[in-house]
């Protein structure tokens, strides 16, 4: 065996599951496309990722908190839902939970280098980068993953961590319940003169979803979805119309906005598998639950992905049993998926609510927020669940 694991796909969730397993003393390697200087310096791609305290406790254990300077950690206190042009908004309170906030704000590429730092030194960890895959095969008693160079590696297990498109597994014949909303979402950083109390606003206005996250300063992620073609003229416009135009789109309930970095657009496209295993295989991450981007969520199901996998895995290696068996990898799949369901087809259903521009629909969420606003148990769950 070249590892007793393989994992294709360098981001954060295949970089957490390498070290999860590499401190139970499995030898992993772990393929990926991009360059290593890449991965050590990832580039700001606009995305701002909410996470749960869970989520904060498990990247503790992992080693990869601390590498995140505390200045670039926001905490989300309270969230507001609007509704079109009304001021009235459906609010999560971090009251309603037994913490101070609700959960933390973190840049995607400085959770993509915290993860790589964690790694780098790891003598259990093999990266193979620039890395390129033609073949993936298994049968009852390995797994094998075949490079372009020729290269030929085995393994007892192969964990796919390769994006919500995953091509492994499809490679592996792996459906997947894909829902393309036909739009895009542009994301970047602006600053406002107005405080934003780390409060993180979801706007559904007529042809337009606007989402605010907190950062820390006057700054905030900036998150809009549009069609298509209403993006990409977004992403030309000049800096002063650019300014001009969010501004307006946010009412100016923030004061006058200005950008403050790139501009990076987004297809949005969720993804459920109809499996998350197959032999000697498994799926985490966005391979395995694709969140809508607008949540920010997406991490930490694969977080509890990463945690619900390892821990099945360093109990079969306790009891000297077989690290990628049909029950092991059955008993992952069943829990993943009480874990990640209920939550990923409520937050569709209320996506699909509230992208639609149709009159039965804008009525319905009217309805449904003036409701759910005066419900305190349900605020309550809600509150709870985002922490």
């Amino acid at each position: 065996m070249n590892a007793d694991v393989i994992i294709i796909g360098a981001g954060p969730a295949g970089l957490c599951m390498a070290k999860s397993l590499a401190e139970s003393g499995l030898k992993v390697t772990v393929i990926e496309r991009a360059s290593t200087n890449a991965l050590a310096s990832p580039a700001f791609d606009g995305r701002e990722i909410a996470l749960t305290h869970d989520s904060v406790h498990h990247m503790r254990e992992l080693g990869v908190w601390d590498s995140i300077h505390p200045e670039n950690i926001a905490p989300l206190r309270d969230a507001r839902i609007f509704n079109s042009h009304s001021l009235t908004s459906l609010n999560f309170n971090h009251q309603d939970t037994t913490q101070n906030e609700l959960g933390f704000l973190i840049s995607n590429h400085l959770i993509r280098k915290a993860a790589f730092d964690s790694v780098k030194l790891s003598p259990e960890i093999t990266l193979k980068t620039e890395a390129q895959i033609t073949t993936i095969q298994t049968d009852p008693h390995q797994a094998i993953v075949t490079l372009s160079e020729g290269e030929t590696l085995h393994a007892k297990l192969i964990i796919a961590a390769d994006s919500r498109f995953s091509e492994s597994r499809r490679t592996m014949g792996i459906a997947a319940d894909m829902h393309d909303f036909g739009k895009a979402m542009m994301v970047c950083v602006m600053e406002h003169c107005i405080p934003h109390e780390y409060t993180a606003w979801e706007w559904f206005d007529d042809a337009q979803t606007l989402a605010l996250l907190p950062m820390n300063g006057m700054r905030s992620s900036v998150v809009i979805t549009l069609q298509p073609y209403e993006i990409n003229r977004l992403m030309q416009l000049g800096i002063d119309d650019f300014n001009h135009e969010l501004s307006s789109r946010f009412k100016n309930r923030l004061g006058a906005m200005r950008l403050t970095s790139t501009r990076h657009a987004y297809p949005l496209v969720t993804v459920y598998s109809k499996r998350f295993i197959a032999e000697r295989f498994a799926l985490i991450g966005d391979a395995a639950v694709g969140m809508h981007p607008v949540t920010a969520h997406g991490f930490n199901f694969g977080l509890k992905s990463i945690q619900t996998l390892s821990n099945e895995i360093k109990a079969a290696l306790t009891a000297g049993e077989d690290i990628a068996s049909p029950a092991l990898l059955s008993r992952y799949e069943k829990k993943h998926r009480q874990q990640t369901r209920p939550l990923f087809m409520a937050t569709h259903a209320i996506a699909k609510l509230y992208s639609s521009n149709h009159l039965p629909a804008r009525v319905l969420r009217t309805g449904a927020l003036r409701i759910a606003s005066r419900i305190k148990p349900f605020k309550r769950a809600v509150a709870g669940l985002l922490a």
